[in-house]
């Protein structure tokens, strides 16, 4: 008969063996990233706090899944800029060039199945340019998640007020395949 100590200890041990990867972590830096590029700053004369990159090196090692950093690193080769850089022309985040601070940032989970899971986000970052259109939505990313090599990852980005949901992997290969054709690239205009 097992004691009680041992019992208690595979109580313990249990709840942690079971537990569902943490889809929302990824999100969360990404959020946090694109909340700190988009603060308010105040007055012009405020420094801004460096620009956090949703592709540098070490996000796509960690936040990104093989197959979105293949077709990351396929686009990145026909940059927007003549200086390199970055294959987008604006945010893939926010949606756009201009924007304000972030606000009103709500995450939300769905549920997990066979290894994969939605996560949503939905944010004001257009709260400072006036008066909005009746049925004015907040932005909303559905941060498409799958477990890969045992840790969460995200797998695709869908950026549903663009157009036909503009997943951000089919504007990556879209890009890719109009910058070998010689062509710039392409990115996806949000309607708005």
């Amino acid at each position: 008969m097992m004691s009680r100590f041992g019992l208690v200890a595979l109580a313990l041990l249990l709840p942690v063996s079971v537990e569902a990867a943490d889809f929302k972590a990824p999100v969360a830096e990404i959020m946090t990233a694109a909340t700190g590029n988009w603060q308010d700053m105040g007055t012009d004369s405020d420094t801004p706090p460096p620009y956090v990159d949703y592709f540098s090196e070490d996000f796509l090692k960690r936040l990104y899944s093989k197959d979105f950093i293949a077709k990351y690193r396929e686009a990145a080769k026909y940059p927007a800029y003549d200086d390199g850089g970055s294959p987008f022309d604006y945010d893939p985040i926010i949606g756009g060039q201009d924007g304000c601070a972030l606000k009103d940032v709500v995450t939300t989970e769905g549920q997990p199945a066979n290894g994969a899971e939605d996560v949503t986000v939905t944010f004001d970052n257009s709260h400072c340019f006036g008066e909005r259109a009746s049925d004015w939505q907040p932005e909303k990313l559905v941060f498409k998640m799958i477990e890969e090599d045992g840790r969460p990852v995200i797998d695709d980005i869908d950026r549903t007020s663009f157009e036909e949901g503009a997943s951000l992997k089919a504007e990556l290969v879209q890009i890719a395949e109009e910058g070998a054709k010689g062509g710039a690239g392409g990115a996806v205009e949000n309607p708005d």
